[in-house]
This record gives structure tokens, C-alpha cells and sequence, in this order.
């Protein structure tokens, strides 16, 4: 059985341990709310940008354009958004399991554009090629930022460098449920993509053609940048939200945890010092009946 000095030692230490897990808790919970209302507000921005781009790509079959089309190039990039710092439950590591487990995403075929510097670690320790690392926009970003990542991915993408483009990310749905997601961008394939929660078109509405005011090619150069980018920030917007929503209940659970293991140890130590006292007594007993 362990000391009174050893239980005492370790209950100071975990009770050292619960007021920083406390701290943390407060302080995710304060981010949490900035960035909660940044990721409802961008969500229905989000989800219209997608949702209206891809009907529009998968209605232009007719039109002569890489978007449209499957790539000569059997690269895949994968732009993967996790954090920096640690702490936060499961946050990365579902992230990168939807990398780890598809079996699209083959080591020697996937590029990684990578934003976090626990995903990057995850996914070299795994043998995946980081093509390019923006981790620093874990911290913080700007919609230039979003821009900046994605000239990056269509200049290698029109280069045939990559013949597809996919972002995984966390959904934030509230506070206590955050959804690792992987989208499709680009290229969007007639047939390929579906928007959930849509009715069935009409067969014959598939038919019709898809008319631009300006010139195809010109009508694309100016969407598709446009909506990658949107994709792109509105995804950081909800990832940030999801990580600290994650990292609040990660150290909420660590809190509690560690209060009832400081009541266990407070039982053991009563426990011990009981029985010490009582021992002393017994001693003290045994001593005076020897004298007399």
C-alpha cells in the first residue's frame, strides 16, 4: 500500500493537473463562442456556393473544359484541415482516418496540402508525400489566405500535376457534435456528384443545356476560383469552431475525471492516515501495559 506522503503527492499533482484542464475549459469555451457564430453565419453562404456550383459544372457535359472532365492525371490532392496544438479529443485523428481508410487516397497517388501541424505530423508518420504545408493558417486567416491555397491547388490542377481535388474537414453541427467531412471539388463529373436531400430531376431537364452570356471557358475562369475559395475559408471557419468545441468537451471530461480521482485518493488517504492513528494508539496501549 502506497505512503501517506506518496497518496498526498499525487493528489497535489492531480489537483495541479485539474486546474489547468479547468483553464483550458474556459478559455476554448470563449473561442468557442466567436467562432460559433462565425460558422452559422458562413454555413448557409457555404452550402448555397456548393450545392449551386456543382449543379451548374454537372449541367455543362457539353462544354469542352478540364473542370467537367476526367484528368489524364491519376494524382489526387487532398487539402486536410486540422490544428496545431493537441488536447482536443479525437479532432485530428478522425480527420485523418478518413484519409488512412479511404482507399481512393494511396500513398504513392495523393498529394497532401496540409493546414495543422498535428495532421502533418499524423499523416508523415503514415508515409503520405505533404506537398505543401499552410499550417500557420491554423492560427489564423484571412479570405486572401483562402486565395493564396487555392491558386495553389488549380495551378497544379490545370497543369494536369493533379488530376482531382478534395478538401476533408470538420462539419461544425453545435457544440458537442463536429462531423469529419470529405468533399469532392474538382472535377465535377456529370453523374458523379449528388446533393443530398434533393429531389430526383426530371430525366428530360438533364437534357437541356446549360447557356453562359460570356464565352465557357471565360464564364469558369472566373466561378471556379471563386467557389474553391469560398469552400476553402468557409471550411476554416467551421474547423476552427469544431476544434474548440472538441477541446472544450476533451478537457471538460479530463476536469471531471480528475475530481473523482482526487476523491479516490482523498478516501485512500483518509484510509491511511485511519489506520497510522490507530496504530500509534495501539503502540501507545502496548507500551503502558509493558511499564505497569
Amino acid at each position: 500500500m502506497a505512503s501517506m506522503r506518496d497518496i498526498k503527492r499525487r493528489r497535489e499533482s492531480v489537483s495541479s493537473t485539474q486546474q489547468i484542464t479547468k483553464a483550458m475549459k474556459l478559455v476554448s469555451t470563449v473561442k468557442l463562442q466567436r467562432a460559433k457564430g462565425r460558422a452559422i453565419k458562413s454555413k448557409y453562404y457555404f452550402k448555397a456556393m456548393y450545392n449551386t456550383v456543382v449543379d451548374l459544372l454537372s449541367d455543362s457535359a457539353n462544354v469542352d473544359s478540364p473542370y467537367v472532365k476526367k484528368s489524364e492525371s491519376d494524382r489526387k490532392a487532398v487539402l486536410v484541415i486540422t490544428s496545431n496544438r493537441g488536447l482536443a479529443g479525437g479532432y485530428n485523428s478522425n480527420i485523418v482516418k478518413l484519409i488512412t481508410s479511404n482507399n481512393e487516397f494511396d500513398k504513392e497517388n495523393t498529394d497532401i496540402y496540409i493546414i495543422g501541424r498535428k495532421g502533418k505530423e499524423l499523416l508523415e508518420r503514415k508515409g503520405y508525400t505533404i506537398k505543401k504545408d499552410y499550417s500557420e493558417l491554423a492560427e489564423g486567416f484571412e479570405y486572401a489566405d483562402a486565395i493564396k491555397v487555392c491558386n495553389d491547388l488549380l495551378h497544379a490542377f490545370e497543369r494536369q500535376r493533379i488530376g482531382e481535388i478534395y478538401l476533408a474537414y470538420t462539419n461544425f453541427k453545435n457544440t458537442v457534435s463536429h462531423e469529419p467531412t470529405l468533399l469532392k471539388l474538382l472535377p465535377i463529373i456529370p453523374g458523379d456528384v449528388t446533393n443530398p436531400g434533393e429531389a430526383e430531376e426530371d430525366p428530360a431537364e438533364k437534357l437541356l443545356l446549360m447557356n453562359f452570356e460570356v464565352p465557357d471557358e471565360e464564364a469558369f475562369k472566373y466561378i471556379v476560383p471563386k467557389y474553391l475559395t469560398s469552400l476553402i475559408h468557409g471550411a476554416l471557419i467551421e474547423a476552427v469552431a469544431s476544434e474548440n468545441g472538441a477541446r472544450m468537451q476533451a478537457m471538460d471530461s479530463a476536469t471531471n475525471n480528475a475530481e473523482e480521482m482526487i476523491g479516490k485518493l482523498t478516501l485512500q488517504y483518509n484510509r491511511a492516515r485511519q489506520g497510522s492513528i490507530t496504530q500509534e494508539l495501539t503502540e501507545i496501549i502496548a507500551g503502558a501495559e509493558a511499564i505497569s
